[in-house]
């Protein structure tokens, strides 16, 4: 298998983690799509990383398909029940810190355009998105070792990919000070060879 995606994406991230979590061998090639000599729309036609190439050259994207598809491959180290309602929780914090991605790299794209081009009322309900949310994650995180109780998941996956990102791209946004449960979690979640070796880059 092949990922194709930069050291930016916070989805290619969450992708990276989770093939190290299942130990699963891969080739990982460097491509931005905003490169204008990028490869990346003739694998996916949105243009978007990751982009998984499988063993034969079909190809899956969006970083949900891809790491739902890697946690079926092998059995070990599941990090999705294969159905139920657990199953549903956990994606459903994987919704919640996609979302959050979604808002920061809108909101951060946006602030590099020259200033008199830029929509200050759409950075700031970009921003708004991001305090809700990292509200809700804490209140539902509460005092549990990780996001779905007391087993590593999916869930930890993706939060700790948006906590990282915004460290990355939007340093402003003090969720340490505002949600200490959340500070640990990510404290944790960087002991993990699989975070700590794919922090971003650029």
């Amino acid at each position: 298998m092949k990922l194709i995606g930069s050291l930016t994406s916070p989805y290619v991230r969450k992708a990276r983690i989770v093939l190290a979590e299942k130990k699963i061998e891969y080739d990982f090639v460097l491509d931005n799509p905003w490169n204008a000599d990028s490869g990346v729309a003739k694998l996916n036609p949105l243009g978007k990383v990751p982009v998984l190439v499988l063993d034969d050259d079909s190809t899956l994207f969006d970083s949900r398909v891809i790491v739902e598809y890697l946690d079926g491959v092998t059995p070990n180290n599941r990090l999705l029940p294969s159905s139920g309602r657990e199953r549903i929780r956990i994606k459903r914090w994987e919704a919640l810190a996609d979302g959050v991605l979604d808002a920061a790299v809108a909101a951060f794209l946006e602030a590099k355009r020259p200033k008199e081009e830029q929509g200050s009322g759409w950075i700031a309900r970009q921003r708004e998105k991001i305090l809700r949310s990292l509200e809700m994650m804490s209140e539902e995180l509460g005092e549990q070792p990780w996001c779905n109780g007391t087993a590593f998941s999916l869930a930890d996956v993706a939060v700790g990919a948006a906590l990282g990102y915004l460290d990355f791209r939007l340093g402003d946004i003090k969720w340490r000070e505002q949600h200490p449960n959340l500070a640990r979690l990510f404290g944790e979640l960087m002991e993990r060879p699989s975070f700590a070796e794919t922090v971003p880059q650029g």
